[in-house]
């Protein structure tokens, strides 16, 4: 099929932007165009103007702020995966982003895209919420914060009202050395994910867990942190046991279900992974 007929946009500034924002109706927003192009094509979305923000200034790039790793919502999800500063402060966002897609889609797909888009199994809203991440909103009416978790209003909802645009998004990253990990099973290699979890582990001078966080994903129309097994981690030692304890705790989450995989079966995928991925932290943060 062929798109919907649509009037076009092509903004060069935030300020630009805004005015279209205010001044159109049932509109979407163009970044990467790996999931909206197709939406269009099947007539998923019709709408009926189109702000392309591709050369809109200022909405790309990475830099390190006193509050964690600032990611342009128009960064190429290649450039966030090859960046040093990612490597550096949000190691484990690397490893997850190994998994999405291919490298062809990294080069065009955008970390704010994929936020608005909010696949339920997509990798990158998992490593947000893994950040406790702070998505930068602007429209006519002014700018705001929201966190990763008020994010989510429902499948593939953002919490964006209709003349807002995603501008950046915030990682509150750990400071000092910890571990971390990301697992995945999915029916092909770049596909969307069955379940992905992912870990961050970070221990005091005694070897002890002063700090731990947990998220999964496809196991909910949101990411799901492990609030639970966090807390039954810190201050313990990392040892099989515990890690295998902690992850137990993902076969008590409420998981969706599909024509395809059950419920049950995402439960214990969830667990498996989640040991695996605090398996990989431990021996980093040990090591």
């Amino acid at each position: 099929m062929k798109a919907p007929p649509f009037a076009y946009h092509d903004p060069r500034s935030v300020a630009e932007l805004k005015g279209l924002l205010g001044s159109l109706e049932n509109l979407r927003i163009l970044a990467g165009g790996q999931s909206l192009m197709p939406m269009l094509n099947m007539r998923y979305a019709m709408p009926d103007h189109v702000i392309d923000i591709n050369r809109v200034d200022g909405l790309s790039g990475i830099e390190k702020t006193a509050d964690g790793l600032r990611i342009g919502a128009m960064t190429r999800q290649r450039a966030v995966e090859r960046d040093p500063l990612t490597a550096r402060h949000a190691p484990v966002f690397v490893e997850a982003l190994q998994w999405v897609g291919h490298v062809q889609t990294r080069s065009r797909g955008t970390f704010g895209g994929s936020l608005c888009h909010l696949d339920p199994s997509s990798e990158q809203p998992c490593v947000a919420a893994l950040y406790d991440a702070v998505l930068h909103v602007s429209g006519p009416r002014g700018d705001r914060d929201v966190s990763i978790h008020d994010w989510v209003l429902g499948y593939m909802t953002p919490a964006l009202e209709p003349d807002e645009a995603l501008l950046a998004v915030t990682l509150k990253t750990w400071d000092g050395p910890h571990g971390y990990g990301f697992e995945e099973f999915a029916r092909r290699h770049g596909d969307y994910a069955i379940v992905c979890a992912g870990a961050l582990l970070q221990l005091d001078a005694s070897g002890k867990i002063a700090r731990a966080a947990i998220s999964l994903a496809g196991v909910d129309v949101m990411p799901v942190r492990l609030r639970e097994a966090e807390a039954l981690l810190v201050g313990r030692t990392p040892d099989a046991a515990t890690l295998a304890e902690a992850a137990a705790c993902a076969k008590a989450i409420e998981c969706m279900s599909d024509a395809q995989i059950s419920g049950d079966y995402r439960r214990k995928l969830a667990a498996t992974l989640t040991r695996r991925a605090l398996t990989s932290a431990a021996a980093r943060a040990k090591g």
